[in-house]
């Protein structure tokens, strides 16, 4: 259904009733985080409460786990590709990285034993940065690969931690697709967050680093003494979205939360693949031009689709000026609720939350998904001000308001 005036479409569905996928098990996330906790100043990202701004809204709780500290590189992107790293350099040991804590696999010893790897990627910004940090640590060298019009706070974020950065002149789908092809002419290990033929080991591992960040957000919310209703999760190739869906349906099997899955309209790929007749991953063309440039991805990851297609509730195309408000919101809050730095990646699920609660345009879908006093909303805001220029254009000055 379209609201036009909001440049707003969303198409609802019944999640079947699917086993949920065994990669995203309790288990598997105990090992994940069991490797993360060994990682320099490792510690859980707070899990914020807006009670206040909750009960103004009349929708019980509002929860956002805030990933704009983890490790100091201002995103959640790390998770997966610390993990995936490890991965791959146990896989060089002929060893289970069960075997293996992360502290021998930064020695002197595991590096001469390995032998000098150039890891790589493609990247919005977040990810490569992700990388670039997980091999300075583990003492190998990074290319990252960037699309057009990236930032140049997320170029040079990247180059302080000692990776070689290319900005091309393509979309970001066309620059995996450089990167895959330098991988391959230069014997480069490549770490990317999508899946093609025969590359699944990877991306699969990186999805699995990403289940840290939503075991801590349950831990955290039990402490709290409650457990989520709803869950609005964003999609770029849908690895994030899978990990966080995954994982919930594991824990959840018998009454999981309610999904909801955003995108930018001009790279809205899984919105795509869900109102196609075949029911399978579709993609999307052009320049992907939006403020969310982590979302601007145009092919989705045909295994993150695999478990989305099961158990998403809500598929959301939307435009730029529900992630700017989202983020305006989220830095003032009501009194007695924490502020928080949302970049504009972050931020698109309480401009959504907003919408639903405040825009009578949007009360039929308010409706369908159940949200009232009674529920219980997480979402995630997965990067700070990674573009601190265009943060302050939003939050300061007022970029992308909403329509009148």
């Amino acid at each position: 259904m379209k609201i036009d005036k909001f440049q707003f479409e969303y198409f609802l569905q019944s999640p079947k009733k699917a086993i949920a996928p065994i990669s995203f098990s309790e288990a598997a996330a105990l090992e994940v985080a069991a490797f993360h906790a060994q990682l320099p100043a490792y510690k859980p990202t707070r899990l914020a409460r807006l009670g206040r701004l909750g009960r103004v809204w009349g929708v019980g709780d509002i929860f956002v786990k805030d990933e704009s500290e983890r490790f100091g590189l201002k995103a959640f992107k790390v998770l997966g590709s610390s993990y995936a790293v490890a991965r791959i350099l146990c896989s060089r040991l002929g060893k289970n990285l069960a075997e293996v804590d992360a502290k021998s696999l930064m020695s002197e010893d595991a590096v001469r034993s390995i032998g000098p790897i150039t890891f790589t990627t493609a990247t919005d910004g977040n990810h490569g940065r992700g990388l670039a940090w997980s091999a300075q640590q583990f003492g190998h060298g990074a290319v990252v690969y960037m699309p057009k019009g990236t930032a140049t706070s997320r170029i040079e974020n990247i180059r302080g931690h000692g990776a070689l950065v290319e900005v091309t002149d393509l979309n970001y789908d066309d620059t995996v697709r450089l990167c895959r092809a330098k991988a391959e002419e230069n014997g480069w290990e490549i770490v990317q967050d999508t899946c093609w033929e025969g590359y699944e080991e990877t991306p699969l591992a990186i999805m699995q680093g990403y289940m840290t960040m939503c075991r801590e957000a349950l831990q955290q919310m039990n402490q709290a003494g409650a457990r989520p209703t709803h869950v609005f999760v964003q999609a770029g190739v849908g690895s994030l979205a899978a990990a966080v869906v995954g994982y919930l349906a594991n824990v959840f099997p018998d009454n999981p939360p309610k999904f909801i899955l955003m995108e930018p309209n001009n790279a809205a790929c899984f919105f795509a693949s869900a109102l196609s007749a075949e029911g399978t991953p579709r993609g999307v063309t052009g320049d992907l031009r939006t403020i969310m440039a982590g979302l601007a991805c145009g092919e989705p990851n045909a295994m993150a689709w695999e478990i989305l297609k099961d158990f998403v509730a809500c598929y959301v195309r939307c435009d730029d000026f529900v992630a700017a408000n989202g983020m305006r919101i989220l830095a003032n809050p009501l009194h007695c609720d924490p502020g928080i730095e949302a970049g504009e990646s972050g931020a698109v699920g309480m401009g959504l939350i907003d919408l639903l609660v405040n825009r009578g345009e949007f009360s039929r879908l308010r409706d369908e998904l159940g949200i009232d006093a009674d529920s219980s909303l997480l979402l995630f805001n997965t990067e700070g001000a990674t573009d601190p220029e265009n943060y302050r254009k939003i939050v300061w000055h007022g970029g992308w308001p909403l329509p009148d």
